[in-house]
């Protein structure tokens, strides 16, 4: 396969989908990831409908069964890796103070925040390093960032946190194999998770996410990037 090629995971809706789009629009091969098959599907043919290369890919983060089944379909459909988008997270603590959240909440943010995005990335970075090449970005937010924590949200901000933290090591281990590692805040959008006050769009919040996803050889790694492709503190 010429063109380049990229996973999205949680990509049936929201950011995820438009950064299918635009991943495609740059003329990407795109994996749609999604945890629900049927939704994968309908997502990746409403863009394959406008001539966009988007196939649909099955993959639930949480198990590894299926990340090593989706591995498996991948590299049946795929002969390369240029691009791992560590999209897919939940956010299931909000308007709970750090007091009162019940663990099994924090263990259920991390299942797909930390472990999730780690189970991924284990899994496809061989490809990326195959290549001797490529990114991998992580999807997070500056609910995560240590510099200016506050009050609430104990779950999502420490998973988010965490994220940060994977994103630092795999691009120290990782940068020798010439594969970029970075985290991505989109800003505050309008999607099921950001809600309909949110002032930006999920086509902004793509904005970041997508830039990471295409940098070459001399771009950055080991960052976190927000709108504007503007770093942020950790």
């Amino acid at each position: 396969m010429s063109k380049p090629v990229a996973l999205v995971t949680g990509a049936n809706r929201g950011i995820g989908f438009e950064v299918v789009r635009q991943l495609a629009e740059k003329g990407y091969a795109v994996a749609l990831a999604s945890r629900d098959e049927r939704a994968g599907r309908e997502a990746a043919a409403r863009l394959a409908g406008r001539g966009l290369a988007v196939e649909p890919l099955q993959l639930d983060v949480t198990s590894d069964a299926s990340v090593r089944a989706a591995l498996e379909r991948f590299r049946e459909r795929y002969d390369r890796l240029d691009a791992l988008v560590n999209n897919a997270g939940v956010l299931l603590d909000e308007g709970v103070s750090g007091l009162e959240v019940p663990v099994e909440t924090v263990h259920a943010t991390f299942e797909v925040n930390v472990y999730g995005a780690l189970r991924v990335a284990q899994a496809f970075a061989p490809l990326l390093i195959a290549r001797e090449g490529g990114n991998i970005v992580n999807v997070s937010s500056i609910m995560g960032q240590l510099a200016y924590a506050g009050p609430g949200y104990l779950a999502y901000r420490s998973s988010k946190a965490a994220l940060n933290m994977i994103t630092r090591v795999l691009a120290a281990e990782l940068k020798p194999h010439g594969v970029r590692v970075n985290s991505a805040h989109p800003g505050w959008v309008r999607t099921r998770m950001g809600g309909p006050a949110a002032p930006g769009t999920p086509e902004e919040g793509a904005g970041p996410i997508v830039w990471l996803a295409t940098l070459g050889p001399d771009g950055p790694t080991g960052g976190f990037f927000g709108p504007g492709n503007k770093p942020l503190d950790w």
